[in-house]
């Protein structure tokens, strides 16, 4: 069933878990999201970000997402990390739930005015906005914020922010980073930071940057490798361990953002298929294992998520 972000974040601070979104590009992933939702009967965020609409089509996605939302769980249609004021306000129009904003570079009033005209113009609509304030580092979609732009969210400015722009759920800056590459250690996030963040902010938490590039589905990644020609890949990868993700759920992180470990899940899948496989040319059984791990992913994240028979 479609439902805002708002009321399934509501149920989330509620029962103190996270509810997953994860990012759709094509039919096999959201096919493998809502199934896995479905049968550990979680909530889920589909997602869709500039990049997959300028991939696949807004109308396509939305018929999809329209078809998977017939299931018997809350479903959220998501439009993250939406910088294009005429984009975001096209996919409130055609039917999002939920749309965020992110004008995390922008100067602080700059990103407050932005806000407030999106806020405007999905109230409307019954819809609901997600913003963020705090600069996340990394590379992954259309997405890019250098080392020298990013910046922690500061609690204070993050309570008056989500005050005066009256969001519904805001994204904050603790120590993560978009893609698989986030940094030379393993990341720490600043717990001390989002308690106090969510101590101040009277709305749900997000944490976007938050996938843990499994190291066995990057070792998945390198099997033939020498035959593909591509040991490279994923070299020095490294994500968010999942005892930090509780810490962040447990000091009230309510949203978390998964694409990287999908891509990497669905990237091994495919590899291992053409490698092994010297007969098929259906797309449908070459793409038979990318779905199946991505839906391993997607169950380990619901579980630890704490989502797992909430819906």
């Amino acid at each position: 069933m479609l439902t805002t972000l708002k009321k399934i974040l509501a149920g989330a601070e509620k029962g103190r878990y996270a509810v997953g979104a994860f990012n759709v590009n094509n039919l096999e992933i959201v096919q493998a999201v809502i199934e896995t939702a479905v049968e550990m009967k979680s909530p889920v965020i589909l997602q869709t970000s500039e990049g997959a609409i300028e991939y696949a089509g807004m109308d396509f996605l939305i018929a999809m997402i329209r078809v998977a939302a017939k299931a018997p769980v809350p479903v959220v249609m998501h439009l993250d990390h939406g910088k294009d004021l005429m984009l975001i306000k096209k996919a409130i129009a055609a039917g999002y739930t939920s749309v965020m904003f992110d004008g995390s570079l922008l100067p602080f009033t700059k990103n407050v005015a932005a806000t407030k005209k999106v806020v405007a113009w999905a109230q409307a609509k019954g819809a609901s906005v997600e913003a963020e304030i705090g600069a996340i580092k990394g590379v992954e979609d259309l997405v890019s914020v250098s080392e020298k732009e990013a910046f922690y969210t500061n609690p204070e400015e993050a309570a008056r922010f989500a005050k005066v722009t009256r969001c519904d759920a805001l994204a904050i800056s603790i120590g993560t980073a978009h893609g698989a590459h986030k940094s030379k250690t393993t990341p720490q996030l600043d717990i001390a930071r989002l308690k106090k963040i969510d101590a101040l902010v009277k709305v749900p938490l997000v944490l976007h940057g938050a996938s843990g590039i499994s190291p066995e589905l990057v070792a998945k990644t390198k099997n033939y490798c020498n035959e593909l020609e591509d040991c490279n890949r994923l070299e020095g990868a490294n994500g968010i361990p999942d005892a930090q993700i509780t810490s962040a759920i447990k000091a009230g992180i309510r949203k978390i953002n998964i694409d990287s470990d999908l891509r990497i899940a669905f990237t091994a899948g495919l590899r291992e298929t053409i490698v092994s496989d010297h007969t098929t040319i259906d797309p449908r059984k070459l793409l038979s294992l990318s779905k199946k791990l991505t839906k391993e992913v997607v169950r380990h994240k619901m579980e630890l998520f704490g989502s797992a028979g909430r819906a």
